[in-house]
Formats: structure tokens, C-alpha cells, sequence
């Protein structure tokens, strides 16, 4: 059984979990922080779209609007459903 004072304490914290993911910036391709508000590179400034419209192709939008669409229909017992 050792004392309480042969006991070492380690202060040394591991920063290796804390590390930010990284991105590429939209303007010039660096790699910059992913919770980054302006690159240091070329100074742009880095937005976050929430919107579900934001990178979808034509097609699936359409189909969306769509369903949206034959939901509604047959919500309101229009339809040959």
C-alpha cells in the first residue's frame, strides 16, 4: 500500500480528442476548421445551410412536391384512392 504522498499525479492533459474535424474552404480549397466562421486563407466567409433544398438535384425535388402533393390529395378524398 503506498501513501498519499508517493502518489504521482499526471497534469498533462491529451489535447488529441479535442481536435476540430477539418473542410475544405468553398472559395479556395484550403483546408480550414469545420466549426470556422471565416478561412484564413482567402478571408470568405464560411455559412452553414440548414435548408433540405440546399445540394439536391432537380429530380428529387420534384418528387418531393409531388408527394407533398398526392398527400394532400388524398388527405382530402379527392383522389381514386
Amino acid at each position: 500500500m503506498t501513501s498519499y504522498e508517493e502518489v504521482e499525479w499526471d497534469d498533462e492533459q491529451d489535447d488529441s480528442d479535442e481536435l476540430s474535424e477539418t473542410v475544405s474552404c468553398p472559395e479556395c480549397g484550403d483546408d480550414i476548421y469545420e466549426d470556422a466562421v471565416q478561412c484564413p486563407v482567402c478571408g470568405a466567409y464560411i455559412t452553414h445551410t440548414t435548408s433540405p433544398w440546399v445540394g439536391r438535384p432537380a429530380w428529387w425535388i420534384w418528387l418531393a412536391l409531388f408527394g407533398i402533393l398526392a398527400t394532400l390529395v388524398a388527405l382530402a378524398g379527392l383522389g381514386p384512392w
